[in-house]
């Protein structure tokens, strides 16, 4: 049986807390800048971001986590990622970088576990466990289809 081939994931840190995402799903980081409120979009949408003439949704990432609400900061990262069919940006505190590693390293276990319906997994680092987030199931069925519909009053292309 051939040996799985390393994963790579982007670290970030919220509220002083590390998570993660799978490097495939992760566009580019850019500095925060001034968001468009988008009304009547789903509560986890904080606003719109205008990258180089593409709208993108920018997911609130502390709200989902239910971590307190905090003033967009230019110091704050925005990763632009896939999410589903859709480029997406969050908001994060801080990018920490790309992450290689061993395929014993990744816990998908926690996948298997109620009320987690967007981890992909965990990673088994010598400080700690750090959830893989799964940006495909990070939005709800009705929050998905509320954000197209507030996109489409918008303009905003799919």
């Amino acid at each position: 049986m051939p040996t799985p081939p390393p994963r790579e994931v982007l670290l970030f840190t919220l509220e002083g807390q590390r998570y993660a995402l799978p490097a495939g799903d992760v566009r580019e980081l850019v500095r925060a800048v001034r968001l468009t409120p988008l009304p009547r979009a789903p509560a986890v949408v904080e606003g719109l971001l205008d990258l180089r003439g593409e709208l993108l949704p920018v997911l609130d990432m502390r709200r989902r986590f239910r971590l307190p609400a905090r003033p967009l900061s230019s110091l704050d990262h925005l990763v632009v990622a896939q999410a589903g069919s859709r480029h997406v940006a969050l908001r994060v505190d801080r990018a920490e970088g790309l992450l290689t590693l061993e395929p014993a390293l990744f816990d998908e276990t926690p996948r298997a576990l109620p009320g987690v319906g967007y981890v992909a997994g965990a990673l088994k680092l010598t400080d700690g466990l750090v959830l893989v987030h799964d940006l495909r199931t990070f939005l709800s069925e009705a929050e998905a289809l509320e954000l197209e519909e507030a996109l489409a009053r918008e303009g905003a292309p799919r």
